[in-house]
């Protein structure tokens, strides 16, 4: 997800994090300094629903404008498929360990 805080601020009319502050405020959000500067400046890790809700009420805007969806970014996380870590015919790449070597076991 991308946070879109400042852009959705901008379209508002809203040039400064103090500005947004007050408007929240009168919205009935108070809010730290420190936090509204982590809100403007970067991606919070949470956020809450009912804080969620002020902000677009006062950006009149939807959450979706927000939060920015960026499915590259989820796509680079999955795990590899299934025939990138087999060989051909199905069977299981084996991959060498570094370390130790170990003897081979009793016959």
């Amino acid at each position: 997800m991308r946070w879109n805080l400042r852009m959705k601020a901008a379209e508002a009319g809203i040039w400064k994090s103090t500005e947004m502050r007050r408007r929240l405020a009168e919205a009935g959000m108070e809010v730290s300094a420190g936090k509204m500067s982590a809100l403007w400046t970067g991606t919070p890790t949470t956020i809450r629903l009912d804080d969620l809700d002020v902000i677009c009420s006062v950006l009149e805007c939807q959450p979706t404008e927000l939060l920015i969806c960026e499915p590259d970014k989820v796509a680079a996380r999955k795990p590899k498929k299934a025939a990138e870590t087999t060989g051909s015919g199905g069977t299981p790449v084996i991959k060498p360990r570094l370390g130790r070597h170990r003897s081979i076991p009793p016959a």
